[in-house]
This record gives C-alpha cells, structure tokens and sequence, in this order.
C-alpha cells in the first residue's frame, strides 16, 4: 500500500512543477529497491533424496532427510575436515579456533551430489557430507533415540517384573551384560543375581562394566554393625532415603551392594524385597534413586563399591545402546 501512496505522490508533485516552464521530469524512484532482498532456496536433488539451501546473512540453513537444520557460519569453518584443519587419525582438531573470525561468511557455497563446498573469503575450501552435517546438527541431534528412563515407585516396579540377570551370563556374554545395562538404564537400579557372597565375587561383577572408584572409604568397602564409627549407616538404625556421597565435589555415580551374610529380622531395604533372601548383587544409580534401610536386629555383613559414571555408560554404548 505504501509503494501505491508514494506513487502517487511523486504524480502531484510533477503536476505542481508544471507552471509555464518546462522542468525535466523527475526520474520515476525505484521503490522495490528500499524492500528487503528476498532469500532464495536452491533445490537440488540428491540421490533418492530432495535437498534445498538457504544462505542467510549470519548462518547457513539446509533442508535434507526430512530435516531442517540451521548453521552458524563460524561453527562450519570450525568444524571443516580438511588435512589441514582436523587429523583423521587422532580425530583431532588442527585449527586454531581462536583465529577464525568470528563474523566469517563463505564466498561461494555448491553442491555436488551428496557433498556441500564452503569457500572461504582465504580462498579456504571446505567440503561437508550431507548425512555428516544431519548426524552433527543440533536438530538431528534432537532425533536420535534416546535409552527410556521410567519413573516409577514400588507398585510399577513389582508389576514390571523385571528380571534379574544371572551371574554367569553377565560376566561371560556381552547379551547378558547388555540386558543388565538395558535394565539399569531404564530404572536406574538392577540385580544381578547367583553371586557366591564374597567380596572378590562382587569386586570382579563391578569391575565387568567399570573402573572401581577409590574414596575415602577404601575401594571395596565391607562392614558389619559398629556403633563406634559415629554414623548411622554403620548401626541397626533405620536409615532413611538418600543417595551417597552428596558432599563431594562429585558425586559418585553407581553404587554397588551386596549383602553377604544376613542373620535376624528387618532390614528390608526401601527399594524391593528379596535382596537379603537371594546371593544378588544391587547396582544403584547414584544420581537418579535414592536408597535405604528399615531398622533391623541380629547381624548383618555388607560389602560394596562405587563405580564412575562415565565408565558404565561408556560400556552401554560398546554394546549399541544410547546412554
């Protein structure tokens, strides 16, 4: 509407310059020039797949696999794959980020089947996989599936059934290894079960899916009631719901138990029934379950360890699952 008004203006203004003398006519204003420049999608087809582009002032967008992925231009020279800029051997970067600027945009961009070329204002060339920048975006990032986690309290917990995993198949087949890891993942606990009631026995279950931690406490730990240590975990108290190791910097994340000796009444633990009854060994996730205990009488022997976190979800992944 505005473009029609200012026409029609600069009409009345020729007929006002009109008046006896001849003035030369004012050159009609291009007015389409003050309206912003429209961006314009490049299609392409790439194999059995449809991709289209867009070069936008500060970033680069690309649609391709069903996909639309947005790229920060300084991101895509951070991140070329040349010999010059990565080490395909150490899966390194080269590049010095600091001295890419960071208001860099490419001169040129071209497609060639299933490969994207940035040429740079150095005359630097840096070339991208489609389904690498797909796999390597934020938005396809987003797609990737994720291993569930279920919230849940005591009653889903009985109701799922979860199995428990038998001692030999989890140290000696990545099957049984991943079902365990498949289980923990999901709940953030799970047993292992059949374990002779030994402490070598649980330090070599531990150490099948991690480094064992070393802290404060040793790293195996085993006790019985001993009222002498000043803390509650070392009595016949009810000890309440918590996780561990809260005061450290970091906190440890995989906590490992195993009952080896249990003789009187109580003691259930606050998780699930059965742990004291059977030769199981308890995974915990330390940053996701709490834990505890009801009050109990006669003795009671318990051993233990934590594992890293990294490690475990580390050894989840080998196996093929997203942890």
């Amino acid at each position: 509407m505005w473009y029609h008004r200012l026409s029609h203006l600069h009409s009345r203004l020729q007929d006002l310059l009109k008046g006896g003398v001849i003035y030369p006519a004012l050159p009609q204003p291009n007015f389409k020039s003050l309206l912003p420049l429209a961006v314009h999608w490049h299609h392409t087809a790439s194999k059995s797949l449809t991709c289209a582009w867009q070069q936008h002032e500060d970033h680069f967008e690309l649609k391709y696999a069903n996909t639309v992925m947005r790229f920060d231009y300084v991101w895509l020279r951070d991140h070329c794959r040349s010999a010059s800029c990565y080490n395909s051997k150490t899966h390194q970067r080269s590049l010095d980020t600091a001295s890419v600027d960071l208001c860099i945009k490419p001169k040129t961009i071209r497609l060639d089947e299933t490969t994207l070329f940035f040429t740079w204002p150095d005359g630097h060339v840096t070339k991208y996989d489609l389904n690498w920048l797909v796999k390597n975006s934020y938005e396809g990032q987003k797609q990737k599936v994720i291993q569930p986690r279920i919230l849940w309290n005591a009653e889903i917990y009985q109701q799922a059934q979860v199995p428990s995993v038998d001692c030999q198949s989890f140290l000696e087949t990545n099957e049984g290894l991943k079902k365990f890891l498949q289980n923990f993942l999901l709940y953030g606990i799970a047993f292992v079960e059949n374990v002779p009631p030994t402490q070598e026995h649980t330090e070599k279950l531990a150490e099948r899916i991690s480094l064992i931690r070393e802290t404060i406490y040793g790293r195996m730990w085993y006790f019985t009631s001993d009222f002498s240590r000043g803390d509650t975990a070392y009595t016949k108290l009810a000890l309440d719901r918590h996780t561990d190791t809260t005061y450290f910097q970091e906190p440890c994340g995989i906590q490992v138990f195993h009952c080896l000796k249990h003789e009187g009444t109580g003691g259930r633990t606050l998780l699930v029934d059965g742990f004291y009854a059977a030769e199981q060994v308890l995974f915990i996730d330390n940053w996701r379950v709490l834990h505890g205990r009801e009050c109990f009488t006669g003795y009671r022997q318990l051993c233990g360890c934590y594992l890293t976190r990294d490690d475990v979800l580390n050894t989840a992944r080998l196996l093929g699952l997203q942890a």
